[in-house]
């Protein structure tokens, strides 16, 4: 039963902490029916959203000890548990780095999104979603460090999603900025940078 309910908290967290994530990304389109207030109104969103993820976090380290009770996976990974701390050291310590710096030169919309921000440096000039890059393998980690497979393939699902909100706030920023941010998506990659080639790339 405690399974079932952590479970079931688990998925509708989620899913409320997604919908919510993707609303604070959109404050360009929003203001097109609200004005100016969209980008206060859309820091709220973002806020709010740190609720149920936080929550969806927690039922991750509940599933340790409420599994599903027809969890069709094996309970533990069939390997020794110093392999799980590798391989989530691996994983997590540079997207962990990868996230914080990101945050650093996003400044301040990191937080809540900024009319009067101008577009990033810094590592944005590599990639332009290096938060999304760092924060969507973290649940991952997660998996690995309470020793669930069922967790880690739960989190893929939090790929797709990290992938969505990258999707949306790109529209906005396209509404947002124009042609700069268009022009800004042809030399710079979406989640991994993009290959120089001499001259032809600036």
């Amino acid at each position: 039963m405690l399974g079932w309910l952590n479970f079931a908290v688990l998925v509708i967290s989620s899913l409320a902490f997604s919908v919510l994530y993707a609303l604070s990304v959109r404050p360009a389109h929003l203001e097109q029916r609200i004005g100016e207030k969209a980008y206060r109104r859309c820091g709220q969103y973002r806020l709010v959203a740190m609720i149920p993820m936080g929550i969806a976090s927690l039922s991750y380290v509940l599933y340790r000890w409420y599994p599903l009770p027809i969890d069709p996976l094996p309970a533990r990974f069939p390997w020794p548990y110093g392999i799980n701390v590798a391989l989530a050291a691996i994983i997590g310590i540079p997207a962990l780095a990868l996230m914080l710096w990101g945050v650093r030169d996003a400044g301040k919309e990191a937080l809540a999104p900024d009319k009067s921000h101008t577009m990033y440096g810094g590592i944005y000039e590599k990639i332009r979603h290096p938060q999304a890059m760092g924060e969507a393998p973290i649940w991952i980690v997660m998996a690995l460090l309470i020793n669930s497979p069922f967790l880690a393939v739960f989190s893929l699902f939090y790929l797709g999603v990290w992938y969505w909100w990258c999707v949306e706030e790109e529209k906005d920023l396209l509404l947002r900025y124009g042609q700069s941010y268009a022009d800004y998506c042809v030399r710079t990659g979406m989640l991994w940078p993009k290959r120089q080639r001499g001259s032809d790339v600036s």
